[in-house]
C-alpha cells in the first residue's frame, strides 16, 4: 500500500511539471532525427540499391533524398528519383547568387515568359549550380550561363528558334523511339534552344518530363524551360570537352563554355564575331555581380 502511494505521489509530480514548464514540442522531437540524419548520411553509391526517403551525400557534397526508389541513379541527373535536401530538413536551393534587380538588369528586354522565379525553381534541380566552390566561383558560373543564355535567345527575347526552315530537320528518324510528337516539333527552345528529338528525349529523362512526346512544355512552362538549359549546362559535353559547369567549377574558363555548347560552329576560329558577342556578354554580366571573369575566355 505504501509503495503504490509513493509512485501516485511521484506521477502526481511529475504531471505538475509537465504543466509548469510545458511538454517538448513534438515538431521539434521529430524533425531534430531526420535534421542530423541528413548531415551525417552515407555517401551516394552508383549501382547500390536505394528506398524512397533514402538520405545521401553527393559527390558535390549536397545532400539528396529518394523520392521513389531507385537502383543508384545518379542525384543530379534522374531528379524524377531524387530531390534536393538541407540538414535542417528542407529542400531545394535556397539562395542564388543573381538578384531579381541583377537578374533584370542583365535582361532589360526580356520576354516576360523568362521570369526570374522559373529560373531560381529551377535550380532545385540542379542544386551544384552555382553553389559549388568560392563566391567568385559561384558567380562567375551564373554569369558565364547567363551569357550564353543572353546569346542564345537574343537577351531572353526569343523563346522559340526563329529559322523555321530549320524545324524537319531536327528529326533524327534512325533513333528507334523515332519522333512521336511530329517531324518538324524538335526544334530550338528555352534558354539554350534545345533541339533534336535524342536530346528532348534525355533531357526528358532526366527530369522526369515527358519531352519526347510533348516538347512544347518547353515553351509553355518557364520552369521546364529553364530546367532544360541547366540540365544541358550540368550534363552535357556537347562537341566540348567538358560540361559547362565543370568548365567554371575547375577553372578552365568561359571559353570552355562556348565549345560546349557550339564550339563545331564557333570555335577555333570559326566564327571570332559570335564568340566576341559571348565573351562580351561575359564580362557584363560579372562586371554586375562585383566579380572578376577571371582566364581563358576564348575557345
Amino acid at each position: 500500500m505504501l509503495r503504490k502511494r509513493l509512485l501516485a505521489a511521484l506521477a502526481a509530480l511529475a504531471t505538475a511539471f509537465v504543466l509548469a514548464v510545458g511538454a517538448p514540442s513534438v515538431s521539434s522531437a521529430a524533425e531534430t532525427p531526420e535534421a542530423a540524419a541528413a548531415c551525417t548520411a552515407p555517401n551516394w553509391v552508383a549501382g547500390q540499391w536505394y528506398e524512397s526517403g533514402a538520405i545521401v551525400r553527393y559527390t558535390n557534397g549536397l545532400y539528396y533524398r529518394a523520392k521513389h526508389a531507385n537502383p543508384g541513379y545518379d542525384p543530379t541527373i534522374s531528379t524524377w528519383y531524387w530531390e534536393p535536401y538541407r540538414c535542417d530538413g528542407g529542400g531545394g536551393n535556397t539562395s542564388f547568387v543573381v538578384s531579381q534587380a541583377q537578374f533584370n538588369q542583365m535582361f532589360p528586354s526580356r520576354n516576360a515568359f523568362y521570369t526570374y522565379q522559373g529560373l531560381t525553381a529551377a535550380t532545385s534541380a540542379y542544386p551544384g549550380f552555382a553553389r559549388t566552390g568560392d563566391d567568385a566561383t559561384r558567380k562567375r558560373e551564373a554569369a558565364a550561363f547567363l551569357a550564353n543564355v543572353n546569346h542564345e535567345t537574343g537577351g531572353l527575347v526569343h523563346i522559340v528558334e526563329q529559322n523555321t526552315g530549320n524545324y524537319p530537320h531536327y528529326c533524327d528518324r534512325n533513333q528507334p523511339y523515332g519522333c512521336p510528337a511530329g517531324q518538324a516539333a524538335y526544334y530550338g527552345r528555352g534558354p539554350i534552344q534545345l533541339s533534336w528529338n535524342f536530346n528532348y528525349k534525355a533531357a526528358g529523362d532526366a527530369l522526369g518530363i515527358d519531352l519526347l512526346n510533348n516538347p512544347w512544355l518547353v515553351e509553355r512552362d518557364a520552369a521546364v524551360s529553364w530546367k532544360t538549359a541547366l540540365w544541358y549546362w550540368n550534363t552535357q559535353r556537347g562537341p566540348g570537352r567538358m560540361t559547362p559547369h565543370d568548365a567554371m567549377v575547375n577553372g578552365n574558363g568561359f571559353g570552355e563554355t562556348i565549345r560546349s555548347i557550339n564550339g563545331a560552329l564557333e570555335c577555333d576560329g570559326r566564327n571570332p564575331a559570335q564568340v566576341e558577342s559571348r565573351v562580351n556578354a561575359y564580362r557584363n554580366f560579372a562586371r554586375i555581380l562585383g566579380v572578376d571573369p577571371g582566364g581563358n575566355l576564348y575557345c
